[in-house]
């Protein structure tokens, strides 16, 4: 069965139209209160004091919820290509798992194998999954979802992020702290069912969860389907497109 979406408007909510210019935006769709209960139950709990369960993005739950139409026709409005889903991961706060994030982007893909391409690299292993990092301008093209089936306010840990930042490419790691430092930093409390959407270019972090409750928050990364050839995606799920 799909889950059902509604639309939620809050006070929370920064307009589409800045995913652009800010490089995250909440969407006008969301999960409702008995679905976000629904996929919790379904997914893998996040246990043994880990930070999150990866390489979700074929598990059967993920799989129904991206081919939602509601879904694919919408993050086809946002960014008018083909998309797949290439990585999924569900992330919790927790006081056994009560993590800080540091400040950084989001730069490595997975891929099924180890091919010489110019400008990809460097490469790694993580959760038994073959990792590099592409150029900039294939990042660029990338689109992430953040799924809250839980509500996730100042006390619990939320994301925040460094407006704009998304647009400067790839950054080393003195270039983010000076940004951390000087520019302004906003945070990103967002209701329960709220779908999140962010550019992985972007400079983010969050604080550990000052609440004892749960924080869960499934993370799926998009990319155009031929972005990376010769270079193959570990994993794609296409997204569902009304004709």
């Amino acid at each position: 069965m799909h889950p059902r979406l509604v639309k939620q408007f809050s006070r929370y909510d920064p307009p589409v139209n800045d995913l652009d210019a800010a490089g995250y935006a909440l969407s006008e769709l969301a999960l409702p209160h008995d679905q976000c209960e629904q996929l919790a139950l379904q997914l893998p709990a996040v246990s043994g004091g880990r930070a999150g369960v990866r390489n979700l993005i074929s598990h059967p739950t993920v799989v129904r919820l991206l081919h939602h139409k509601k879904i694919g026709d919408y993050l086809w409005s946002v960014i008018g290509r083909d998309l797949i889903a290439v990585k999924a991961t569900l992330f919790d706060k927790t006081p056994e798992a009560n993590w800080r994030v540091q400040w950084h982007q989001d730069r490595m893909i997975a891929v099924k194998e180890r091919i010489h391409v110019p400008g990809y690299g460097p490469w790694s292993t993580k959760s038994g999954s073959l990792h590099v990092e592409p150029p900039a301008e294939v990042l660029a093209q990338m689109l992430a979802i953040r799924i809250h089936l839980d509500v996730c306010g100042s006390e619990n840990g939320p994301l925040r992020v460094i407006p704009g930042t998304h647009r400067r490419g790839k950054l080393e790691d003195p270039q983010v702290a000076a940004l951390a430092s000087e520019k302004s930093i906003v945070e990103v409390p967002v209701p329960e069912g709220a779908i999140l959407l962010m550019r992985p270019l972007l400079v983010h972090s969050s604080s550990p969860a000052r609440a004892s409750a749960h924080r869960r928050v499934l993370h799926v990364e998009f990319a155009p389907r031929e972005s990376i050839s010769p270079l193959q995606w570990q994993n794609a799920v296409p997204l569902r497109r009304a004709a």
